[in-house]
C-alpha cells in the first residue's frame, strides 16, 4: 500500500469528470487500498479517486466514528450513482481538497446509492443523515464538483481568494 498525495484546489484534476471503471482487477483493488490508507492518514471520512489524481469512478468512505448508529467501517464504491434522494439536510462540511475551509451546504437527508464493490458485484447503500451527506459529497467529486460550488457566489469567491493566498504563501515559504 502507498499513501497518495491529495490534490488541493485549484488543481484542475478536481474539476474533471471521472470515467466509469470497466476493469475489476488487482490494479483497482490496489487503488482502493491506497485510497483507504490515504483517507486514514489524512484523516478524513471520504475520498474520491480524482482527489488523488486518478480519473476513475472510485470512492472510499468510513463514517463509523461520526455517528453512533453507523458501524459500516470502510466501504469502497465503484461507479456509484444516486438513484433516490429526499429531504433536506446540511452540516458544516469540509474537504481534504479544500483545506481549512468549512461551510454549510444544502444536501438531501436520505439517498440510495447503487454501485459496485471492487470485485464488480452490485451493491446498494441506503444513507441517511451524515452518511447521506458524505455519499453526496464524494459523488460530487467524481463529477468535478466541490462543496464550495454549492455556496453563494460571494461565499465561494471569499473561499477561493483565501485558498489562492494560502497557495502563494506556501510557495513563497517553500
Amino acid at each position: 500500500m502507498a499513501l497518495k498525495p491529495i490534490h488541493t484546489f485549484p488543481d484542475p484534476v478536481l474539476r474533471e469528470k471521472a470515467k466509469p471503471v470497466t476493469k475489476f482487477n488487482d490494479d483497482l483493488k490496489k487503488l482502493v487500498r491506497d485510497m483507504a490508507e490515504t483517507l486514514y492518514a489524512a484523516p478524513g471520512v471520504g475520498l474520491a479517486a480524482n482527489q488523488v489524481g486518478v480519473l476513475q469512478q472510485v470512492i472510499v468512505i468510513d463514517v463509523r466514528d461520526q455517528e453512533e448508529n453507523i458501524n459500516t467501517g470502510l466501504v469502497a464504491l465503484i461507479n456509484p450513482r444516486i438513484v433516490f434522494a429526499e429531504g433536506e439536510a446540511s452540516i458544516d462540511e469540509g474537504c481534504l481538497s479544500v483545506p481549512e475551509e468549512r461551510a454549510e451546504v444544502p444536501r438531501f437527508a436520505h439517498v440510495k446509492v447503487e454501485a459496485q464493490d471492487p470485485d464488480g458485484h452490485l451493491m446498494e447503500i441506503d444513507g441517511k443523515g451524515y452518511l447521506a451527506i458524505v455519499l453526496q459529497h464524494e459523488i460530487d467529486h467524481l463529477n468535478g464538483v466541490l462543496f464550495i460550488d454549492h455556496l453563494s457566489p460571494l461565499k465561494r469567491a471569499a473561499i477561493k481568494k483565501r485558498l489562492k493566498k494560502q497557495k502563494l504563501q506556501s510557495a513563497n515559504n517553500g
